[in-house]
Formats: C-alpha cells, sequence, structure tokens
C-alpha cells in the first residue's frame, strides 16, 4: 500500500488468484511464532460461509475448518474443504499444519475416526472425541454397557463422577459426568487408537416450567476424573461461541458475497487473522 490504496478490483483480483493452502499455511507459522504451542483445549470444528455459493452457478459455498486455541481464544489455522462431508478428510490436513504437543483436541461427531485419533497420538497430543452413532456398533455397545453399570450403580466398573449446576437467564443446567476407566472390554472389540476412557454426560435443563433431558458420550485417550474432563468437554463450545458467532455478529459473515476462485477462503484467513490481533 505504500503507492496508496489499489483499487477494489484489483483488491478482488489478488485475494481470488493468491494461493489459498499457502496463505493458510502462512497464517499457522505466524500465530505460531506469536504464541508457541497451544495449552489446553484445542477445538476442531466447521462452517459454512453461505453467501460464497454463487446464484448462477453450480459450486456450494466453501466450508473452512478451523482449530480453535479455547484458552487463548485465538484461530491457531483453518481450511478449506468443499462441503461439510469433507470435514473427515480436512482434519488430517489441518492436524498436520499444526504443532499441538501436550494440547487436547476435541473433535464432534464428525470427527470420530480411527485415522483422526491416530494422527492425533502421531502429534503427540491428546484427544475427545463426541461418540454418536457414525461409527458402527461402538456407541450402541458404549450405551448398552453404561445403562447396565448404572442400573447396578456401577459396581462392576471402576468410575468416577462429578456434578456440575449452571444457571443464568432463567435456565438451570445440571449436569452428571461419569468417566468410565474400565474399557478393556471395548477395547477387545474396537480397538481403537489409543483410548483410555469413556464419558457420559447426562444433562437436565430446567428452564420457563420445562425440562429436557439428554446423554451424550465421548471417548478420550486422557486418564482424568469426572470434575477435570467436565471442564475440557465444556471448553470445546469456545469454537461456537468465541469464533464462529463473532465472525457471524461482527465480521458479518455469512453476508459476505465474495466468490471468485480463491477469494472466499483468502478473505476467512484475513477475518482470522484480524480476530486473533485485536485478541
Amino acid at each position: 500500500f505504500r503507492e496508496g490504496v489499489p483499487a477494489h478490483d484489483h483488491l478482488g483480483d489478488i485475494l481470488a488468484s493468491l494461493d489459498a493452502e499457502h496463505f493458510q499455511r502462512c497464517f499457522v507459522a505466524w500465530v505460531a511464532s506469536l504464541t508457541g504451542a497451544p495449552e489446553g483445549v484445542v477445538a476442531i470444528d466447521g462452517k459454512t460461509v453461505r453467501r460464497s455459493k454463487g446464484s448462477r452457478n453450480a459450486e456450494e459455498p466453501i466450508h473452512m475448518v478451523s482449530a480453535f486455541a479455547a484458552r487463548q481464544r485465538l484461530v491457531l489455522g483453518q481450511v478449506k474443504v468443499a462441503d461439510k462431508a469433507n470435514e473427515i478428510l480436512a482434519i488430517p490436513r489441518l492436524l498436520d499444519m499444526l504443532a499441538i504437543e501436550g494440547a487436547i483436541v476435541t473433535i464432534d461427531a464428525m470427527g470420530c475416526q480411527r485415522a483422526i485419533a491416530q494422527k492425533v497420538l502421531d502429534k503427540k497430543a491428546d484427544y475427545i472425541f463426541a461418540l454418536k452413532g457414525n461409527q458402527g456398533t461402538l456407541r450402541d455397545d458404549v450405551e448398552l454397557f453404561a445403562a447396565e453399570q448404572k442400573a447396578r450403580n456401577f459396581k462392576d466398573t471402576t468410575v468416577s463422577r462429578a456434578r456440575t449446576v449452571d444457571g443464568d437467564h432463567g435456565r438451570i443446567e445440571t449436569r452428571d459426568i461419569t468417566v468410565i476407566h474400565d474399557i478393556d472390554w471395548l477395547q477387545k472389540t474396537h480397538q481403537w487408537p489409543g483410548l483410555n476412557s469413556v464419558v457420559m454426560i447426562q444433562s437436565t435443563r430446567e428452564a420457563g416450567g420445562k425440562i429436557e433431558r439428554e446423554t451424550r458420550f465421548y471417548i478420550t485417550s486422557l486418564v482424568l476424573i469426572a470434575s477435570l474432563i467436565g471442564p475440557l468437554i465444556r471448553d470445546h463450545w469456545a469454537v461456537e461461541n468465541s469464533l464462529h458467532w463473532v465472525l457471524d455478529m461482527v465480521f458479518r459473515d455469512d453476508e459476505c458475497r465474495l466468490r471468485t476462485d480463491h477469494a472466499p477462503a483468502n478473505f476467512t484467513t484475513i477475518k482470522h487473522m484480524a480476530l486473533n490481533l485485536i485478541r
């Protein structure tokens, strides 16, 4: 900008032609040079830039998968994928960029894959993955075992338990956290890389006279008691509250109409850069 600000179209041409993957690697190196290796939870999640889809072409809007350091509230890196279904392929690429030794990687059920678990372990980090129905019989086996043991008050297995109660805006939420430490039975059947514990969280929400109950399961390579692992699971939501919500409400991400070539991905990287600089 030494000779003044370039024209709007010229900036657009630069953003469109700049190799997005190289730019993302530069971003990762820049953040690492400032912060070093992240501590605590690194939450990985995807976000669709909704208006990056052109009205006259068949291309889908871009989907960016980001790694977010929950404690520092900084974006560590991002990669572009064609759609949400390709997060499984994008997450290993993103992990390859990052220095995460000693960190705890949290991912929702989409990323609950053996190959991704092994990649995290290879990077000398630990993982907590949400467990749903995309892993064959794994969730069914965990749910059945947890139900049987709960009926017997967990007398036949080694567990740790904790409870948290939160209240705001007229809502009260109680979370009962149970960590099952004895999982040799599960490993014999499923052979999951580095698996050390299964976590069950039973939530009860009371608001406006209504009560909602939900049970969620997680698998993890960590060996921690329930009172320590519960906050780590909650830290994952920082990627939604401190990144995706801010991009939408402050940066108006879903209103951005950049659509040409690499421009949508590069502009998302610039927004992440701005967000990190502010923080």
